[in-house]
């Protein structure tokens, strides 16, 4: 697979950075993964403005256009063979001498990477509570930075294919090593507050947006392990796998039968995936 660094398409084995960027040195760098489908970045908007929002908190002196990243997309996508796929643009602080200093970073490092999607989704999981617990985000808010070894130490605790669901030190249901949580009970979508810590993710935002339109009552809180195993629906969420419900927590089951709302969730969400830019666009016509 090609790349895309610093505004030119190269064999991803020809990819350069120095030793000295502080991506690499200290943990300095954003990232955002999105999936196309028919060539259109879904949500685009909404990654590039979280992105934006992301660099402004690390002071490192870049931010983008939805109009710059589509091309960039577009230009990857046919290097690759027109293909559509998962893509990860990842911007990273720049050179600087070694040690932590104040002053923004003025010149980053910005990589699109492409890779390609399973041949067949997930379309269930297992979730296993983890001993590791989330750890709290390095500011006020979770950036979805390069500081990923909680994400990685936890990913090694779990079996393969399942998904592993963290607790706060507080232990209150946080989200899962690459997804947020839901789980529903009778009319009512709960899923954890983004005050426990928690990425704002892009795709819970629209599961939260499309239940809403659908009557359903959205409840955003603090709750135990025990409010989430004694749930009707249980799921996760993200920009690459969409909507994977979870058929068990540890031993814990949910019947595939009583995926009503899980099933209705997930198509509605597929129906918006070639067009639409950002949630706040959903349900307008035209």
């Amino acid at each position: 697979m090609k790349i895309w660094q610093n505004g030119t398409i190269l064999e991803a084995e020809d990819a350069r950075i120095s030793p000295f960027d502080h991506g690499f040195l200290y943990g300095m760098g954003v990232f955002e993964t999105f999936r196309t489908y028919e060539g259109h970045p879904f949500l685009i908007g909404d990654h590039v403005d979280r992105l934006n929002l992301a660099l402004k908190e690390m002071q490192i002196d870049d931010s983008f256009t939805i109009d710059e990243v589509m091309q960039m997309v577009t230009a990857l996508r046919e290097a690759n063979g027109g293909e559509d796929g998962y893509f990860r643009l990842n911007v990273s602080a720049g050179v600087r001498d070694i040690g932590l200093f104040p002053d923004p970073y003025k010149r980053p490092a910005i990589i699109l990477f492409q890779k390609q999607l399973p041949v067949s989704g997930v379309t269930e999981k297992k979730g296993e509570w983890l001993t590791i617990s989330r750890n709290t985000p390095e500011t006020s808010q979770r950036l979805k930075s390069h500081h990923y070894f909680n994400n990685i130490a936890a990913r090694r605790e779990v079996s393969d294919g399942a998904e592993g669901l963290f607790l706060t030190a507080d232990g209150f249901a946080a989200e899962g090593v690459t997804s947020n949580l839901f789980w529903i009970t009778q009319k009512t979508l709960f899923t954890p507050s983004l005050a426990t810590g928690i990425l704002a993710g892009i795709t819970r935002a629209t599961v939260i947006a499309i239940a809403k339109h659908a009557g359903l009552k959205v409840e955003e809180g603090f709750y135990r392990k025990e409010d989430v195993l004694k749930a009707d629906e249980v799921f996760v969420t993200n920009s690459i796998q969409e909507i994977v419900p979870l058929h068990a927590i540890d031993h814990t089951s949910f019947p595939r039968s009583a995926r009503k709302w899980t099933v209705y969730l997930k198509r509605e969400y597929q129906n918006q995936t070639s067009s639409l830019i950002r949630i706040e666009d959903l349900g307008k016509e035209g």
